[in-house]
């Protein structure tokens, strides 16, 4: 860190600058106050020379909007985005983010600091980046943005603060006609075969973070730089000092073939099932780690606002990693700690002392970008599978053809001291890895060049990869489609000497086209690494179109379709391809949708039941209430059996004032509801019977749902948001249970069971036994005489959510975020497991596969299943939601609907339908 400079920005919008954080390949980055909290802030400004330059400047911008999308977990949304205000000179105003500081160390100085990191230290790192990884490659997109120096080290869990190939370049520079070059500072086996970068190419990127984290070196150090791309590309890493329990699951990121490498999310999982915010929790760095992160944030905190003039201000220096002299010159190469390269609390790169406003160093390694940001909230969950509909994913781009201009004066550069993927310098050298090399002052290495793929011309530039400059690709036609255009990240055009090793990196230009046709001639995949935890391959996707509100509804009919109701029609989603067949205007808003016998679907909308044919959803028959039900309003359906639904209905009936005495006035007439409860058979088309009932909350009908149907009676809760004051002081605070005859609909009885509350989840069987939440616990009753059979004792603090019965088992599930099995004869307890959901909530909805074999739980977070007979956690799901960049965040809860050996996995407009037991 140093003083502002006299061609530094003062003003970031509301932020004020303080200092001069650090340079990086494409911007440089301030520590500034926020005139309107007094919070301190981090302004990343894109160098002038390239704000300059469109393709930069919608680049820069979308990285910043992936920020955006990403926002949670461990990441931070930009505070605000902008233009810099009073920048002196004639030259174009730069770009510029803001995000909140968070004290926190760049990875490879953590390494420098402490060395080989524990093996819970490398999971909580590994499982915090695969959760943010899972949700971007469920965008059909690749980060490109992981690297030593992008990942951070905070108190609480680490930080992600690059979001794209501008974030991680080694460097950057605007070319003629538009174009922009960027040199990333590592290399995957598929990007030295000239191959487009995709999903995959993270993980392994991801894999060789966590080797270095683990052991201080990278897994292809050993041999002279000038082959490290080879050995990237054929040589087995070398993972003999990665704990025992890591070393797998670490080689299978780094196989070569990307379609054999596991999914983020399965990584996530494996590394911790209850997630990095759960693992990390209670504290998860080294002793040394979090000193070092404590002071740094003691010294930032010490920073004043410069005088006018930008005079240097005491206080205004002295952040770990610098000398503590304001405007000190430093020697390049010498100064700060390993990994110099730019997070909080380190005084930026070789050489960037002396570099000028918008310079670019010879070379930087691999940089972080934009964001690090307040600690992210407890409830970013394990995530084992993030997977989008196939509807929102956009095809990977080709790999642009390379031409044979080069630029080799701009590619050269010696590695960064204390980048994990060269030569560590010393004091901290990590065991293992090769001694530094080439010229002092951090100058050029010269290596030998390795060939490029065929067509890039002649050999590479000294100095860690040739900079090939492309022709734009051709113009398309139409327009691109935006959400694809933010979606299309830079190809990686040519392979380079150097990589992960030495610093270099391979080279793509981008011209104002921005984007490349996508071809459909590549061999199919191979079947992706299962891994324990993780999700099956769903057999289809479906998404809702956004032009629609997203469903209310979504029902299975006869094991053919899905129907989904909502705001504006319904639609019908074949079950065997997840195509949509149909939608229907007039099923609007409809309830459910049910099998009217074996060639109609039955569905209740606001105002009449409809019957629509399956094979187009055309209006068969239609029943109004107006008509059928004598002006009745009908609520939601309490339930069904076969043909027949149960619901409640209520309509305003005048009930005249008394006549009044002689000499007295005539009392008002009364409007008062009046509510029934019917029974209707959805195959005849007729009314069973109707039955009085008390009145609901305003507007009067009462809501009520069938706990269980028996041979000769159904019994009924009422939910207790319908219940009116009168009825709950009469309750004392106690639930009940009513009984209606199923042929007559007369009322057989209302009991109380025990301290069952009104809200208690309450279910019964068809044997007579209710099952009800009792405080924390679980109570099973004789129904008919509410005699106490047995008592399941639940999590402290916790309440149990409504049970499943199935077989001898009634299955269970507490908002403590555990669900289990419980006999139903005695009441023990057969298991019980955790979700891993950390944060508390609501008890997790259950259902059964159709098979029973299958509990799957679904909560707002996520979706676990389990073995119905043991308990034995199977996979855990959770999807991205919305696809565009500039989406809503989702957080509508999953809901599961099973049908035959598939279980429906919903939230909000996304669909997957898994293969289940």
């Amino acid at each position: 860190m140093e003083a502002l400079r006299q061609d530094d920005p003062r003003r970031f919008g509301r932020f004020t600058a303080l200092a001069r954080f650090d340079e990086q390949a494409s911007a440089v980055r301030y520590l500034a106050r926020d005139t309107a909290s007094g919070e301190t802030a981090l302004v990343t400004a894109a160098r002038p020379e390239l704000a300059a330059v469109p393709v930069f400047s919608r680049r820069f911008r979308a990285e910043a909007r992936t920020a955006e999308r990403l926002a949670g977990g461990w990441v931070s949304p930009p505070l605000e985005t902008g233009k810099a205000a009073g920048t002196p000179g004639d030259g174009p105003e730069p770009l510029w983010t803001a995000a909140g500081y968070v004290p926190a160390l760049p990875l490879d100085e953590a390494v420098g600091i402490a060395g080989p990191l524990p093996e819970r230290v490398v999971r909580v790192l590994g499982a915090g980046i695969a959760e943010t990884l899972s949700r971007v490659h469920a965008t059909g997109a690749a980060l490109q943005g992981l690297a030593p120096g992008t990942v951070l080290l905070a108190a609480d869990g680490p930080r992600l603060t690059a979001f794209g190939p501008l974030g991680a370049a080694a460097s950057a520079e605007a070319g003629p006609e538009d174009r922009l070059s960027v040199r990333l500072g590592y290399l995957t086996p598929e990007q030295i075969a000239g191959e487009a970068v995709s999903a995959a190419s993270d993980l392994f990127v991801l894999g060789l973070l966590l080797a270095y984290a683990a052991t201080g070196a990278t897994p292809f150090t050993e041999g002279p730089a000038e082959g490290a791309s080879r050995r990237i590309a054929e040589d087995e890493p070398e993972l003999d000092g990665v704990p025992r329990e890591l070393r797998e699951l670490i080689a299978s990121c780094l196989a070569k073939d990307p379609a054999e490498r596991p999914s983020a999310g399965t990584v996530a999982a494996e590394l911790a099932l209850e997630g990095a915010a759960g693992l990390a929790r209670g504290g998860w760095l080294p002793e040394p780690l979090a000193a070092a992160v404590a002071d740094q944030e003691a010294r930032v905190r010490a920073l004043e606002v410069p005088a006018a003039g930008g005079a240097e201000t005491p206080g205004a220096y002295g952040v770990p990693g610098t000398d503590g002299t304001p405007g000190a010159d430093r020697t390049p190469g010498t100064a700060g700690a390993p990994g110099t390269a730019g997070a909080p609390g380190t005084d930026g790169a070789p050489g960037a002392e002396t570099a000028g406003p918008g310079s670019i160093e010879e070379d930087r390694g691999t940089t972080r970008f934009l964001n690090t940001g307040p600690r992210p909230p407890r409830n970013d969950t394990p995530t084992t599978q993030l997977a989008l509909p196939q509807g929102g994913t956009a095809p990977p781009p080709p790999a642009l053809a390379p031409t044979a201009q080069q630029t080799p004066a701009a590619s050269g550069g010696a590695p960064q001291p204390g980048h994990p993927y060269a030569a560590p310098a010393a004091p901290s050298a990590a065991p293992g890895s090769v001694p530094p090399a080439g010229p002092p002052h951090g100058g050029p290495t010269p290596y030998p060049a390795a060939a490029l793929p065929t067509g890039a011309g002649g050999a590479g530039a000294a100095g860690g990869g040739p900079m090939v400059s492309l022709p734009p690709p051709p113009a398309p036609a139409p327009a691109p489609d935006p959400g694809a255009s933010r979606r299309t990240l830079l190809t990686i055009a040519a392979a380079a000497v150097g990589g992960l090793v030495v610093g270099g990196g391979a080279m793509a230009a981008l011209g104002s086209g921005e984007t490349a046709a996508a071809t459909d001639d590549k061999p199919a995949p191979k079947p992706r690494r299962t891994l324990p935890g993780q999700a099956p391959e769903p057999r289809w996707t479906y998404t809702h179109p956004a032009s629609e509100a997203p469903p209310l509804t979504a029902a299975v009919w006869q094991d053919e379709l899905l129907v989904l109701t909502g705001e504006s029609q319904a639609a019908a989603v074949d079950l065997r391809t997840g195509k949509r067949r149909w939608q229907r205007a007039d099923a609007a808003k409809g309830q459910a949708a049910l099998a009217a016998g074996t060639d109609l679907v039955f569905v209740a909308s606001p105002t009449e039941f409809l019957w629509l044919a399956p094979k187009d959803g055309k209006v068969v028959h239609r029943v109004r209430y107006t008509e059928a039900f004598d002006d009745l309003a009908v609520g939601p359906l309490a339930g069904s059996s076969g043909p027949v639904i149960w619901f409640t209905a209520s309509h305003t009936v005048t009930v005249k004032a008394p006549k009044p005495k002689k000499g007295k006035k005539k009392g008002k007439d009364k409007q008062v509801p009046e509510a029934f409860f019917l029974a209707y058979d959805i195959v005849r088309r007729k009314e069973l019977w109707r039955t009085p009932v008390p009145a609901g909350r305003a507007p009067g009908t009462p809501s009520y749902r069938v706990a269980a149907e028996r041979s000769a009676d159904i019994l009924v809760r009422q939910r207790s948001a319908s219940l009116t004051p009168a009825e709950v002081r009469a309750a004392k605070r106690k639930g009940s249970v009513r009984s209606f005859d199923q042929k007559t609909g007369k009322l057989l009885w209302t009991k109380q069971y025990g301290a069952a509350t009104p809200e208690a989840a309450t279910a019964g069987d068809e044997d007579g036994t209710l099952y009800a939440a009792v405080g924390t616990d679980l109570e099973a009753f004789e129904a008919d005489t509410a005699k106490p059979l047995w008592r399941v004792e639940g999590t402290e603090g916790s309440v149990y959510g409504t049970p499943l019965i199935a077989g001898p088992l009634v299955h269970t599930t507490e908002s403590s975020q555990s669900v289990g099995a419980v006999e139903r004869e005695s009441g023990r307890l057969v298991w019980r497991r955790s979700t891993e959901v950390p944060a508390p909530g609501n008890a997790p909805s259950i259902t059964l596969s159709s098979s029973e074999r299958t509990l799957i739980a679904a909560d707002a977070v996520q979706v676990t299943a389990f073995a119905a007979d043991s308990g034995e956690r199977l996979w855990k799901f959770q999807d991205i939601g919305a696809a565009e960049p500039k989406g809503a965040t989702v957080s509508a809860p999953y809901r599961v609907l099973t049908v035959g050996k598939t279980a429906i996995v919903q939230r909000e407009r996304s669909f997957y339908a898994f293969p289940v037991a």
